[in-house]
C-alpha cells in the first residue's frame, strides 16, 4: 500500500480545522463569533467596525466552503484538488494576512498581534506548500478521471495482493 505524505496531510488537516472551526462559529453564532473571537477573553473582530450579521455569516459560508475543498484534498490527495486547495487557501489567506498586518495597531497587545497575523501567514505559507507538494507531482490535465492518479489512495483504501 503507498505511504500518505505526512507533512502534506498534516498541513490540510490543520488548514481544514482552522476553517472549520471559523466557519461553524462564524456561521451558528455571528454575533458571539463577533464579540468573542478567537475566544479565552480575547476579541480581534469587533476591534474593527461595526457588528454586521451579513459579513460575518458570510465569512462562515466561504470558511465552510474552504474546509469542503480542504476535506475532499485530505480525504483524496487527488492531485488537481490538492493543487486547487492550496490555491484557494493562499487567495483566501495571504490578502487576509496583509490586512491584518497593515492594521495590527487595532488588535491590542503585541502577544495577540504576533498570534493573530503570525496564523494569518501560516495558513498562507502552508497553502504555498500544498500547492507546490501538488504541482511537484508532475503536469496533469487537472480533470479527475484523467489518468493521473492521486498523490496517495484515498483514506481508508486497501490495495488488493
Amino acid at each position: 500500500m503507498k505511504r500518505r505524505p505526512v507533512l502534506l496531510s498534516a498541513g490540510l488537516l490543520y488548514l481544514l480545522y482552522v476553517n472549520a472551526s471559523v466557519g461553524i462559529w462564524a456561521t451558528v453564532s455571528p454575533r458571539g463569533f463577533y464579540d468573542d473571537f478567537p475566544g479565552g477573553g480575547r476579541t480581534w473582530v469587533a476591534v474593527d467596525g461595526p457588528y454586521n450579521e451579513h459579513l460575518i455569516r458570510d465569512v462562515g459560508a466561504w470558511s465552510l466552503g474552504m474546509a469542503v475543498v480542504l476535506a475532499v484534498a485530505l480525504w483524496t490527495l487527488s492531485r488537481p484538488v490538492v493543487i486547487t486547495a492550496g490555491a484557494a487557501m493562499t487567495v483566501l489567506a495571504l490578502p487576509h494576512a496583509i490586512y491584518h498586518a497593515r492594521h495590527a495597531d487595532l488588535i491590542g497587545s503585541a502577544g495577540d498581534q504576533a498570534v493573530s497575523i503570525g496564523g494569518l501567514f501560516l495558513a498562507a505559507a502552508i497553502g504555498v506548500a500544498v500547492l507546490v507538494a501538488g504541482l511537484r507531482r508532475g503536469p496533469t490535465s487537472g480533470v479527475a478521471g484523467d489518468g493521473v492518479p492521486p498523490l496517495a489512495p484515498p483514506v481508508g483504501a486497501h490495495e488488493d495482493a
